[in-house]
C-alpha cells in the first residue's frame, strides 16, 4: 500500500510540535520585554510639564536643598510639591520676564493652580505607584535611604524623568537585605549627622563633582546599581540594628499593601 503522506511530514510534524510548545514561552518573554520596556515603564522618558524644571540647575548649580521644595519628605508619606509662592520667592527677583515662567507668574497673580500655556491643569506626575501600594517617604528618608536609590540621578536631571522602574521584585531587594542600602558614608561632612541628615548631605558633596566621591557614592550619584563590600554590609547591618528596623516585617504583604 502506498504511503499517504510524504516522508517529509515526519519532520514537519516534529517541528510543529516543538513550535507549539515554544510559542507560549516566546509570548511570555515578549510580553515581559514589552512590560519592562521604557515604552511602558516610562523610565528615562521626560514628561511634558507646564514649566520646564531643571533639578541640575537648582540642586547642583544653585545648591538649593531638596527640602526647600519637598517640604514634607521628612514627616509625611508624600514628599510634597512646592506651592507657587515657593517658586516666586526666588522668581519675583530673578528671571522676572522669562516667557517659560509665565505660567508661574500667572498662577501667583490669580491665586490659582499652575496651568500649561495650552490651559492644561497641573504638573504631570513622574513617579506614581499603583493605588494598592502604600509608600511612606518619611519612613525611608529618616532611616537613611537616599532619594537616588529610588529616583535615579535626580540631581543631574535637566528635565525630570523616572529613574527606576518600580517593580515589586526591585522593592524586595531592599526589603530583603536592608543592610545593603543603609550605610554610613565615610565621607560625610560631619560624623555627627543622623541618617536622615546624611541623605541631604550627599547632595552637597555630589555637587562638587563625581571625582570627589568614593565608588559607592559615585554609583549612587549616577543612579547606578552597586554591590556593597563586606565592610559596607557590616556597617549597614549595624545601622539596621541601631535604627531598630523590623526586618522580619519588611517582607510581610501588609507592609506595602494596606
Amino acid at each position: 500500500m502506498p504511503n499517504i503522506f510524504h516522508s517529509s511530514m515526519n519532520t514537519i510534524s516534529r517541528v510543529s510540535i516543538l513550535a507549539g510548545a515554544a510559542l507560549p514561552v516566546i509570548l511570555i518573554l515578549v510580553g515581559s520585554g514589552i512590560t519592562r520596556s521604557a515604552a511602558n515603564t516610562k523610565v528615562d522618558v521626560p514628561l511634558d510639564q507646564p514649566v520646564p524644571f531643571s533639578h541640575e540647575h537648582h540642586i547642583n548649580e544653585l545648591g538649593i536643598d531638596c527640602r526647600y521644595c519637598h517640604t514634607t519628605v521628612e514627616k509625611s508619606a508624600f514628599a510634597g510639591m512646592p506651592a507657587t509662592q515657593t517658586c516666586m520667592s526666588c522668581h519675583s527677583q530673578i528671571w522676572t520676564n522669562s516667557p517659560i515662567l509665565e505660567p508661574v507668574r500667572s498662577s501667583y497673580q490669580t491665586n490659582t493652580p499652575i496651568r500649561s500655556p495650552e490651559g492644561e491643569l497641573g504638573w504631570n506626575r513622574v513617579n506614581k505607584l499603583p493605588e494598592f501600594v502604600y509608600f511612606n517617604h518619611s519612613v525611608h528618608v529618616n532611616r537613611g535611604v537616599n532619594c537616588n536609590n529610588c529616583h535615579g540621578a535626580v540631581q543631574k536631571m535637566q528635565l525630570t524623568y523616572k529613574g527606576k522602574a518600580f517593580f515589586m521584585s526591585w522593592c524586595l531587594k531592599c526589603h530583603t537585605n536592608p543592610e545593603n542600602f543603609l550605610y554610613t558614608s565615610p565621607d560625610v561632612t560631619s560624623k555627627s549627622l543622623s541618617p536622615r541628615e546624611q541623605v541631604f548631605d550627599f547632595y552637597y558633596r555630589a555637587s562638587k563633582g563625581d571625582s570627589t566621591l568614593n565608588p559607592r557614592d559615585y554609583k549612587l550619584a549616577n543612579g547606578l546599581d552597586y554591590k556593597p563590600s563586606s565592610e559596607e554590609v557590616s556597617s549597614g547591618a549595624k545601622q539596621v540594628e541601631t535604627l531598630h528596623v523590623k526586618t522580619k516585617q519588611l517582607q510581610d504583604c501588609w507592609t506595602c499593601h494596606r
